[in-house]
């Protein structure tokens, strides 16, 4: 019932949303310290404020799912897609972090899943949530007129090497050969 009042509070959105955005920030900041040595002190900082937002993330979801259940009732937590993929930025990060000093290629690919960490602010706007879904919705459609547009092309193509087809003087390059 606790986590339920914090996940309704009017002010939890606007803290999950400002965690995002500061989290975003610091992965566009560690761009820039990508050429220094793991010992240095930015590093250092760079990997505490990473535990700070990972942990923030993983109190956000689990209060998410003791507040809304994690997938039994019709509204639990994974049966939206869009807590489909925090879930999996979370655990991803979890896991991430508890490698931190495990040196092997595989664990790369998971600390580069923490760029999809600003996607997560679409399921926290209902704004860019409606612009995604009506974007997805439209694929079929832009294919589909994809399609005509490039029949078009190929018919004015067939068209202009029907007419023009030897006529602008364009000779291969197997005539200057001796």
């Amino acid at each position: 019932m606790m986590s339920y009042k914090m996940m309704k509070y009017k002010y939890w959105e606007t803290m999950v949303q400002i965690l995002i955005a500061l989290s975003s920030t610091k992965l566009a900041i560690d761009s820039y310290f990508l050429s220094y040595d793991e010992n240095t002190q930015v590093q250092k900082i760079s990997l505490y404020i990473d535990f700070f937002f990972n942990i923030a993330f993983f109190f956000e979801m689990f209060f998410k799912i003791i507040a809304m259940g994690l997938i039994m009732d019709e509204g639990s937590y994974l049966r939206e897609g869009w807590n489909k993929l925090d879930f999996f930025i979370v655990m991803s990060s979890i896991v991430d972090m508890s490698l931190t000093g495990v040196d092997i290629p595989v664990i790369k690919i998971l600390r580069m899943l923490r760029t999809l960490r600003p996607l997560r602010f679409i399921n926290h706007r209902v704004e860019l949530k409606m612009i995604v879904v009506a974007l997805m919705e439209s694929v079929g459609s832009i294919f589909n007129v994809l399609i005509v547009i490039a029949v078009v092309y190929l018919i004015f193509a067939i068209m202009g090497v029907s007419f023009f087809g030897g006529r602008f003087f364009y000779c291969s390059i197997d005539m200057y050969r001796l």
